[in-house]
């Protein structure tokens, strides 16, 4: 799962969504109006009719027949890290396509969605310390890291990098050197669980539009401060590998960051974090210099030793391989044909993303989410059902990158955004910048009812996010009333971010995230080593897998369209967030 501040830029479109009233979408029309509206705006029943004969038969099946864990060990334990254009992606994206044609779907494909940049795979990475004490040190090659020529021996130096006056003092002094790039970070006590489940009271928050419980922090920094510390550290640490590629310096280690427990745990985590440029895979953005990320504990006993003018000297190898400049990304895609000759043409979709980092085996993330996808679909085969509108799965790669699979998805099939009227300029990363044109859309884009998603680890599915749709609201709420004794409960308002549901959604499809139990996804698996089967829990992942099915099939049997935010205008919106002018009295107009 891919954590970004996309959510918060995505927050004036939810905001857009909820100010509509849910009259648009249920008024009534004759029957020469209902022609020329879109379907997903005709009236919708009150009662949504369940066919809990179904309810059974795919609960049944997937609790007594499950091959979830089957396809687990399959993609975790024989394929393992699967990093988006690294040959064990391509073997992954193979595998599910060749796996969904035996378990009876049909046109199992993959599906270009363009240049990833470039290939590579870790093959092994260790470090000891020399001097003065022997002892072996835990770190992981950070992604897209170049080979050291064998293992390495030098000096380790440490610069925390808070200012550039620390490589004004440095300059002349790297060469051969080990360099332990970033500050410190403290590891307090861990006075809570790990692992958790949502109790009912945090349930019942997330239906409310806008939770209570959200800290208000006095002094905390502007987002227009976050930006501008975003680029100084990136400016900073651009001007740092020139002079140490310059130097000649043998290798990098950087701080592994903190999992959300509030400690260090003995855990490497290793994502976009880990890598020293933003978009590390890229060809023009190549590291030369080898590098790595270390467990916080390791590292910080090294920084102290150097900081008490110990001399440390550390043995480090890295050995990494590129495969290439230019590696695609795919999508695997397959589908159950509908049978109604009104509906058949109409699209409800599953997925999940493929790619994983590569620290651990990616069972969580998102192993999880693709493999319950595909029992979902699975199941529904297994009971030999014919569905009115066509199912199809999509499992997508490059979302930990940038939900790069699902938006090239969307933007083949449903529409993409034209340029915006003044290019933005700030120097941001892409997900940092919501600056758009008008949403130009295909006549697919009428076809799509909608796309179910999991990416939030092993947990069970608890109830479903609408981002923000209310009309959809009362429809989910009658879908999961059956489910109570599996424990999904609750239908959210609020918008969630960080996976590939957004990439439906900002076009105006529905496109939903299912809210699943937290487990010790952030504290401990999410982009870590310890991401492996292990941390898997099979009851969970089952529930998850029934739940998705029949979210498919009800979608699939309706004769109505499911109902749709507003479309999108992000062409608009720096009009719509203007002041109104003149609103002040005796306010005088400033001169350009």
């Amino acid at each position: 799962m891919l954590k970004s501040a996309s959510t918060l830029l995505r927050r004036s479109f939810t905001t857009l969504a909820l100010s509509a009233t849910i009259s648009t979408c249920f008024a009534g029309a004759s029957g020469q109006e209902a022609k020329k509206v879109p379907a997903w705006e005709r009236p919708q029943p009150a009662t949504e009719s369940l066919d809990l004969t179904m309810y059974a038969r795919i609960r049944n099946e997937g609790f007594a027949h499950g091959k979830v864990m089957e396809f687990s060990a399959a993609l975790d334990e024989g394929i393992g890290p699967r990093l988006t254009g690294s040959p064990n992606l391509a073997k992954a994206n193979a595998w599910t396509r060749d796996t969904l044609s035996k378990i009876g779907l049909e046109n199992a494909h993959l599906e270009d969605w363009g240049e990833f940049g470039m290939g590579w795979y870790q093959i092994n990475t260790w470090a000891r310390m020399v001097s003065p004490d022997p002892e072996p040190l835990w770190l992981q090659s950070a992604p897209w890291s170049p080979a050291t020529k064998g293992a390495v021996t030098g000096e380790v130096v440490y610069v925390p990098l808070a200012d550039a006056s620390e490589l004004d003092a440095l300059k002349g002094k790297l060469a051969g050197k080990i360099v332990l790039l970033g500050a410190m970070r403290p590891t307090p006590d861990i006075t809570e669980p790990l692992f958790h489940r949502y109790t009912d009271a945090e349930l019942k928050e997330m239906e409310l539009v806008e939770p209570m419980s959200r800290p208000v922090v006095p002094g905390q920094p502007t987002r227009a401060e976050r930006i501008a510390a975003y680029l100084k550290r990136g400016a900073l640490r651009k001007a740092a590998l020139a002079m140490m590629a310059d130097e000649g310096v043998a290798a990098i280690i950087t701080p592994s960051r903190d999992g959300g427990s509030g400690g260090g745990t003995g855990i490497i985590f290793d994502d976009n974090g880990a890598d020293l440029v933003r978009d590390a895979q890229k060809p023009e953005n190549l590291v030369k210099i080898p590098n790595a990320v270390m467990m916080i504990e390791h590292y910080n006993r090294l920084a102290r030793m150097v900081q008490a003018h110990v001399p440390v000297t550390v043995e480090v190898n890295i050995e990494t391989k590129f495969t290439g400049d230019h590696e695609h990304g795919f999508d695997t895609v397959a589908e159950i044909p509908g049978t109604d000759p009104k509906l058949k043409d109409e699209v409800v979709m599953v997925g999940g993303h493929l790619d994983s980092w590569i620290s651990g085996t990616g069972a969580t993330d998102n192993g999880a989410g693709a493999v319950v996808g595909m029992e979902a679909v699975r199941i529904l085969k297994a009971l030999d059902l014919h569905p009115k509108r066509t199912i199809r799965i999509a499992l997508w790669t490059g979302e930990e990158e940038g939900e790069y699979g699902s938006e090239g998805y969307v933007k083949q099939h449903f529409g993409d955004f034209a340029a915006p009227a003044a290019p933005d300029t700030s120097g941001l990363p892409s997900f940092m910048v919501h600056n758009h044109g008008p949403l130009k859309t295909t006549k697919e884009w009428e076809t799509l009812d909608a796309y179910y998603n999991i990416d939030n680890g092993t947990g069970k599915v608890r109830g479903v996010y609408t981002q923000g749709n209310i009309p959809i609201g009362p429809i989910f709420k009658q879908w999961i009333a059956p489910l109570y004794d599996l424990g999904v409960s609750t239908i959210s308002y609020q918008d969630t971010g960080g996976t590939d549901h957004e990439s439906f959604d900002e076009v105006g499809l529905p496109g939903f995230q299912f809210i699943q139990d937290p487990m010790d996804y952030e504290t401990r698996t999410h982009h870590s080593d310890m991401d492996t089967y292990d941390r898997l829990h099979k009851d969970d992942l089952e529930q998850a897998a029934v739940v998705e099915a029949i979210f498919l099939w009800n979608t699939s049997q309706r004769e109505e369209m499911m109902p749709r935010k507003p479309f999108p205008h992000p062409e608009l919106e720096k009009k719509l967030s203007a002041p109104i002018p003149g609103l002040y009295p005796g306010a005088v107009e400033a001169k350009p």
